[in-house]
Formats: C-alpha cells, sequence, structure tokens
C-alpha cells in the first residue's frame, strides 16, 4: 500500500493538471473568438439555411466539374515535379555532410527559408498578375511552394546517411558528382520519393484553393458556385474534391508504405 501511494499521488497530481490544462484551453479560445470579433457575425439561421440547400446537390453539374478536377490534379503534380528538380540541387547545397563551406550552406538555407516564408496564396496572387488567369498561375505558385518545403525535408534527410561509403569513395579517388550520385542518393531515394508524395498530397488540397484567386482548377468553380449562391452546386464541387482527396491520400499511403 505504502509503495502505491506515491504513484497515486503522482497520478492525481498530473490528472488535476490535464484538467486544469483544458479549462484553461477552452477559455483562451473563447476569449480569442470574442476579442477578434470571430463570433461576432455568425448566424445559425444562415448556417442551417446553407446547410439545408448544399443537402440538394445538383448531379448534373457533376459533367462540368471533371476537366476541371483533371486540371486541379495535373495542377497539383506538374509542380510537385518541378519543385522537387529543383530542390533536389539545393538540398545538397544546403546539406552540413555535403558542403563544408559555412558561408555557403548559410547563404543556401537563409534562401531557403526565404521561400517557405512566402505563403502560397501570395504566390499565386503573384503569378496571376505576371502570368494572367489559368492554370499555369498555379504550377507556378506550387512549384515555388513545394520547392521550398521539400527543399528543407531533403537536406535534412541527407545529413542523416551513413558517412561510409561517402569515406570508401573519397579514399578512392571519386569526384563530388559520383560521391553524390553512388553513395548519397541510393541512401536517400526512398525517403525522396515518400517526400514526393506527401508534397503531392498537400498541393492537391492546395490547388482548390488557389482557384479562388483565378489560378485555375475546380477551385474557380467553387468560387463561382459560391457567388452565384447556387449552394446545391457547391456541394457537388466539395464532393468531388472530397473523393480525389481521398483517393490521392490513399494512393499515396499505399506507395509510401511499399517504399517503407
Amino acid at each position: 500500500m505504502n509503495a502505491t501511494l506515491p504513484e497515486r499521488q503522482f497520478s492525481e497530481k498530473w490528472h488535476v493538471k490535464g484538467i486544469l490544462s483544458v479549462l484553461l484551453f477552452v477559455l483562451i479560445f473563447i476569449g480569442s473568438g470574442y476579442n477578434t470579433g470571430a463570433t461576432a457575425n455568425f448566424s445559425w439561421d444562415q448556417f442551417w439555411d446553407l446547410l439545408l440547400r448544399m443537402m440538394h446537390p445538383d448531379w448534373t453539374f457533376v459533367s462540368a466539374i471533371i476537366t476541371p478536377i483533371a486540371e486541379t490534379i495535373q495542377m497539383a503534380l506538374v509542380g510537385t515535379l518541378l519543385g522537387t528538380i529543383i530542390a533536389v540541387p539545393f538540398s545538397l547545397l544546403a546539406a552540413r555532410n555535403i558542403v563544408k563551406n559555412t558561408y555557403l550552406r548559410g547563404i543556401i538555407r537563409f534562401f531557403l527559408n526565404l521561400v517557405r516564408a512566402l505563403p502560397d496564396l501570395l504566390l499565386a496572387a503573384v503569378f496571376v498578375a505576371i502570368v494572367g488567369i489559368g492554370p499555369m498561375a498555379g504550377v507556378g505558385a506550387l512549384t515555388i511552394f513545394s520547392f521550398g518545403m521539400i527543399s528543407k525535408l531533403f537536406y535534412e534527410a541527407i545529413e542523416t546517411i551513413d558517412d561510409g561509403p561517402i569515406e570508401a569513395l573519397t579514399s578512392v579517388g571519386a569526384n563530388g558528382i559520383q560521391k553524390i550520385v553512388f553513395a548519397v542518393i541510393p541512401q536517400v531515394m526512398n525517403q525522396f520519393l515518400s517526400y514526393f508524395l506527401y508534397t503531392l498530397e498537400i498541393n492537391v488540397r492546395a490547388s482548390t484553393v488557389l482557384g479562388y484567386l483565378g489560378a485555375g482548377g475546380v477551385g474557380l468553380y467553387l468560387d463561382q458556385t459560391l457567388s452565384l449562391f447556387r449552394y446545391d452546386r457547391t456541394a457537388v464541387v466539395i464532393l468531388a474534391i472530397l473523393v480525389v482527396v481521398i483517393i490521392v491520400d490513399g494512393i499515396s499511403n499505399r506507395l509510401r508504405e511499399a517504399l517503407a
């Protein structure tokens, strides 16, 4: 009995702390909502009216969004692929076990941090202003977004490799390119493919939002149906996006499991 008393006191102490933490979080959440005015304009009547109107989808609209859905997937795939291709050399330059020059590595990492600081919506707005409304703006935004995220994941993966193969190739006089091709890439290939698939999942979701800014894809139809108060068609667009996301996530998870 005496041996379990400290354990019981420790458990009760953490139980009380857990309850107090949850209550504190709820109070902060409610207070933040009121202070920011997030709850001031909320109308339950409008919410239920919108929900009821979306519960009767206009299934005839499905044929109109098949092409935009395919365009959204293509935007995500092309943007992710281009971003990955650009990220590979930058990630090699940012890895401390590949580039020993601290100043060069610091400049590369600073540039990558700067790219990651740019939101995807801002990138979409910039590319819409440059190339105009259409999928090219979405591809450009997703390329830069993918480049910033993948480069960090890649160079962190490179820094965890075994240095033994690099040292062995160095001892026989291999140059830098040969060490990267035969010692670095084989060790991180599976991780690279996994990160590529993960980024593709994110970009499929992001590409639907970018359509609001004129970056093409099904997001443009989502914006149009909401602007015209055609919530029956909005429901069809949302369901189509949901199906695409589930399929992409399922395929990506299976492929990542196969690579593990």
